[in-house]
């Protein structure tokens, strides 16, 4: 009898420590997503500051490779919460769908492409 309880209270464990993993990996997502927006707006500020260097295209060019990082940044995030969600299972977490994964890269790298043709028409 004591070691069935012990098994059920490893179990336990165990799966409470894979809920953890799963929520520390929407969080990481997030903080991806978050470094992703801070790539976009070193663009606006480096294309702000450097805004009257001649020829203009450079200012351009230099801002145009932090939105391209940036999008990069939101696809790579969400390839890796993808994945992580794939190997673990939950079992009293409620956690977000992959598919919430790939709606947001789309939003965000969207966004991005905005902002990169905003910058190249000022």
């Amino acid at each position: 009898m004591a070691d069935e309880s012990k098994n059920n209270l490893a179990e336990d464990r165990t799966d409470w420590a894979e809920d953890r993993t799963v929520l520390a990996n929407e969080r990481t997502f997030a903080g991806w997503m978050r470094t992703g927006m801070a790539a976009i707006a070193i663009a606006v500020g480096l294309r702000a500051v450097f805004n009257a260097a001649e020829p203009t295209w450079i200012p351009k060019a230099v801002a145009t490779v932090f939105i391209l990082a940036a999008i990069v940044i939101f696809w790579s995030a969400r390839r890796n919460a993808k994945r992580a969600c794939e190997r673990l299972d939950t079992h009293k977490a409620e956690t977000q769908s992959t598919s919430v994964f790939t709606f947001l890269a789309i939003v965000f790298s969207l966004g991005a492409v905005t902002v990169g043709v905003v910058l190249w028409t000022l």
